[in-house]
């Protein structure tokens, strides 16, 4: 299957956080995501499962590089760990870096105006925590 015919996978949205994403993913710092499972429900995606790969878009929504998951556990935000918050590969030195920033993004404008509201993420909001392993690093 070419990277065409594989589901896209958009980080963040267009510019730099995105761009920092593909490039961490890229370089080898980025192993993990997470995703909101309230935003997947909304947009009517289902929750990934180990296996999928996935075409990974920049800014300008070509495919950087294609993934594929090696883990995906729908788990409370609050039980995330420092080993995942480092393995997210942008520079957390912990998981409260990690909960402060997921949290600033998840509530923040573009999530709001995606959904039409702004998602709650207490301790209790579920999140896809995904593993992931690179499988075309050019796409």
């Amino acid at each position: 299957m070419s990277a065409d015919d594989l589901p896209k996978l958009a980080l963040a949205f267009p510019g730099p956080e995105r761009d920092s994403g593909v490039e961490a993913i890229i370089s080898g710092r980025k192993t993990a995501m997470t995703a909101l499972v309230e935003i997947l429900e909304q947009i009517g995606q289902p929750v990934p499962e180990a296996g999928q790969r996935y075409a990974v878009l920049d800014s300008d929504d070509r495919t950087a590089v294609v993934i594929e998951l090696t883990e995906a556990r729908v788990i409370p935000f609050g039980e995330v760990d420092d080993r995942f918050a480092l393995d997210e590969g942008r520079g957390y030195a912990n998981v409260q870096e990690w909960a402060a920033a997921h949290r600033d993004f998840f509530r923040g404008e573009q999530v709001t105006e995606l959904l039409g509201y702004t998602p709650v993420v207490d301790d209790d909001a579920l999140v896809v925590a995904e593993r992931f392993r690179v499988v075309d690093a050019e796409g």
